[in-house]
């Protein structure tokens, strides 16, 4: 059977013209009705920014489908908080639902057809905030459905909601009242996982961090909902490079590979957490490997006397 894509498209775009054709390429395949696209502008004293961006924005007009495209360009550069956060408010005022990729997240075809189809199915769940595409259990299949649950939101490659996104905070203004109130503590029972993820969320409410999705993750948790990670990696970042903002240089999840999902999708018969996958995605992602966490977990529990 023919799959067309009925849902909108945000694809957020930079200054990475060979990137952004690759990814292009697979969303012009997938020819969504409606495509928003957020671009920040050239930064000051980078010389090659301005063509860069010019080159890049190019490749984005070449769109030869029956499509509506929507523009939200910046002329000035407004860093990765500004930017993303602001266009993504942009997007959610314009459609109540999108598929998200930014411009070196390289997508499985199957990737839209799994956004589109759960969008659907949970759009009226307020458990669930995001639909992942990334999946970094290495292989693991958890269980034997389609997806599962998660608390964890993988933004290479993802849809949500605008009733999702409502209320996100780039700035996290109710961090110091949640921090004086230990609420990590409560809601993640882990005092390695409270001590890493207070300094990630401290860092970026003193804006020593130029990044958008631990907002998001911080937003989601807030509200305790819950993502939803395929059982096979449907995005490669194709983008760890020297141009990169975040990922710079290659390592183990550097153009991962990608396989397709299979239709019908296989529904968990609740909404319940993975924590055996969350628990592998702590070990293995956030703090690099199994032996690491373990180091690092007895250390906490010699000085804590856990």
């Amino acid at each position: 059977m023919h799959f067309q894509l009925e849902t909108p498209v945000a694809f957020i775009i930079f200054n990475r013209p060979e990137t952004t054709s690759r990814v292009f390429e697979v969303i012009r395949k997938a020819r969504p009705p409606i495509l928003l696209l957020i671009a920040d502008g050239p930064r000051l004293g980078r010389s090659s920014d301005a063509e860069q961006c010019a080159q890049t924005r190019a490749i984005v007009d070449q769109v030869d489908w029956d499509c509506e495209i929507r523009k939200n360009y910046s002329e000035i550069n407004l860093g990765c908080r500004k930017r993303v956060s602001t266009g993504l408010d942009w997007v959610f005022s314009e459609v109540e639902e999108a598929i998200i990729l930014e411009d070196d997240c390289l997508p499985h075809p199957t990737f839209f057809r799994f956004c589109e189809e759960l969008l659907g199915r949970y759009r009226d769940d307020n458990q669930i905030c995001h639909i992942g595409g990334a999946n970094f259990q290495s292989g693991r299949e958890r269980g034997p459905y389609s997806y599962y649950f998660s608390r964890y939101d993988h933004i290479w490659g993802w849809a949500s909601w605008q009733r999702a996104w409502k209320g996100y905070d780039p700035n996290l203004v109710s961090w110091p009242k949640l921090k004086k109130e230990k609420w990590l503590r409560d809601f993640l029972g882990d005092l390695l996982l409270v001590g890493y993820w207070t300094s990630i969320f401290e860092k970026v409410y003193q804006n020593q961090i130029d990044t958008w999705d631990y907002q998001w993750l911080f937003h989601c948790w807030t509200q305790n909902r819950l993502a939803i990670i395929p059982n096979f990696n449907l995005i490669s970042n194709i983008g760890f490079d020297t141009n990169a903002t975040h990922t710079m240089g290659r390592n183990k999840f550097s153009n991962m590979k990608t396989e397709p999902i299979r239709f019908p999708l296989s529904h968990p018969p609740s909404v319940v957490r993975d924590s055996a996958a969350d628990g592998y995605t702590e070990k293995y992602h956030y703090f690099g490997s199994v032996p690491a966490f373990r180091l690092l977990h007895r250390l906490v529990r010699s000085l804590y006397g856990m």
